[in-house]
């Protein structure tokens, strides 16, 4: 009988893909950080399959808008649940303003957290190093036991890390205390959207049928 059952990396070979998947640079000065793809992703996520696809067509809709602005800066848009966060840096105040603005505008952006920095762009090198601590912490959250990892979408910039994800209390700073004990690692922000353990657990529960 053929032995038709998954088989699923253990944890210390999952850590090290993500560290090396978020490791790798990116090809294009703008990056819009999507969801990972795939129905296991989906399903495990605590978005609806219809918001996940509302969040990567917000962030496309942002990168076009932000190529056309942002010609000589370097800016993330990454949105979760509707909650759009924007980081990277641009040479003015005027610039930023304009952004947020333009990406207010697409249909579906419930609030949008501005973390762009008015300064020079950040060189390759700060930006394989933001793309190693993202790998880093994620894999740190594989490893604890306490923490859905999944739930917890990580972006640096500078060093700084930004949480995104629908968690508890209770896990947004057992999430805070991991990444800041990542070696590298200057600052943690947090842009959760908090649940109760109560809606936490209907979250949980499978649909009716």
């Amino acid at each position: 009988m053929n032995d038709r059952r998954h088989r699923f990396p253990s944890r210390p070979l999952l850590a090290a893909l993500l560290a090396l998947s978020a490791a790798l640079p990116a090809c294009a000065p703008l990056i819009v950080g999507g969801a990972m793809a795939g129905g296991a992703m989906m399903a495990m996520d605590r978005r609806t399959s219809g918001i996940q696809v509302e969040d990567e067509t917000i962030e496309l809709k942002a990168s076009n808008r932000v190529s056309e602005l942002a010609t000589l800066g370097h800016v993330n848009v990454t949105s979760y649940n509707r909650l759009v966060l924007v980081t990277g840096e641009v040479p003015t105040a005027d610039d930023k303003a304009k952004i947020e603005a333009a990406i207010g505008r697409i249909e579906n952006v419930q609030k949008i957290v501005n973390e762009q920095a008015v300064m020079a762009n950040s060189s390759f090198s700060a930006r394989s190093n933001d793309s190693l601590l993202s790998g880093k912490v994620k894999a740190s959250y594989v490893d604890a036991k306490d923490i859905q990892a999944n739930a917890i979408k990580v972006v640096t910039e500078r060093g700084i890390v930004y949480l995104m994800g629908r968690v508890t209390e209770r896990e947004a700073n057992r999430a805070s205390e991991i990444a800041r004990g990542v070696a590298g690692v200057q600052k943690v922000v947090r842009v959760f959207e908090i649940l109760t353990e109560a809606e936490l657990n209907n979250l949980a529960k499978p649909p009716p049928k």
